[in-house]
């Protein structure tokens, strides 16, 4: 008696496969330059000096009285 094997046709999942392989690799394109680039670039990092340095005083003197 001869032996059967069965294999299926694996021609229809490469497709899907290749899809979501190209999903993925835009995702992480995206995050890369989203995410990424900015901190390479240190760029809203605060650790980093990136962000802009405000000086609040504490009083502020608002004289609305005009010299005679």
């Amino acid at each position: 008696m001869a032996t059967v094997i069965n294999n299926p046709d694996t021609a229809d999942n490469a497709g899907i496969g290749f899809l979501v392989g190209v999903i993925l690799l835009i995702f992480a394109a995206f995050l890369f330059l989203y995410i990424g680039l900015p901190l390479i670039r240190g760029v809203g990092a605060p650790s980093q000096g990136g962000g802009p340095n405000i000086s609040v005083p504490e009083k502020v003197d608002v004289n609305i009285n005009q010299p005679k």
